[in-house]
């Protein structure tokens, strides 16, 4: 049943996706770059955090 979910889930957020690009570009370029920045941010905070671990945690 979960994985029913996840799909329905998963396709809701596609049409969504499809919806606001068709609609209006500009949101959809925002959300994109709100998006990359925050993937971004995430992978310089566990590089950091590695880089803590790697020079003994202290």
């Amino acid at each position: 049943m979960a994985v029913n979910a996840k799909k329905v889930a998963v396709f809701v957020l596609v049409v969504f996706a499809l919806y606001v690009i068709i609609t209006d570009p500009i949101k959809a370029t925002g959300y994109v770059q709100i998006a990359f920045e925050g993937i971004s941010d995430a992978a310089t905070a566990i590089g950091d955090f590695m880089t803590w671990l790697a020079n003994g945690g202290g």
